[in-house]
C-alpha cells in the first residue's frame, strides 16, 4: 500500500469529504477507500480514451482486402 500526499483546493476537498461521509460514513479508512475508487475510475477512463484513440488511428489507416475477382454478385454462385 502506497502513500501519496496531494494538494487540492478547499472547495473540492470539502465536497469530496461530504460525499464520502454520505456514501461511506466516517469510519477509519473511508476517505482512503473513496480516494482509491476515484483514482481507479480516472485510470479506467484514461485507458478507455487511449484504446479509443488507437482504434480510430487503425480505422484511419484503412484496409486493403485485395482485388475483386467478380463483376456481379451472380458470378459468385452457380445459379
Amino acid at each position: 500500500m502506497g502513500t501519496i500526499t496531494i494538494t487540492i483546493d478547499n472547495s473540492t476537498e470539502e465536497r469530496f469529504r461530504e460525499i464520502v461521509k454520505k456514501k461511506l460514513g466516517t469510519r477509519k479508512g473511508s476517505l482512503g477507500e473513496a480516494t482509491t475508487q476515484a483514482l481507479e475510475l480516472w485510470i479506467r477512463h484514461e485507458m478507455q480514451e487511449e484504446i479509443a484513440k488507437d482504434a480510430l488511428s487503425l480505422m484511419e489507416t484503412g484496409h486493403r482486402f485485395g482485388k475483386r475477382m467478380y463483376k456481379e454478385r451472380k458470378d459468385l454462385y452457380d445459379r
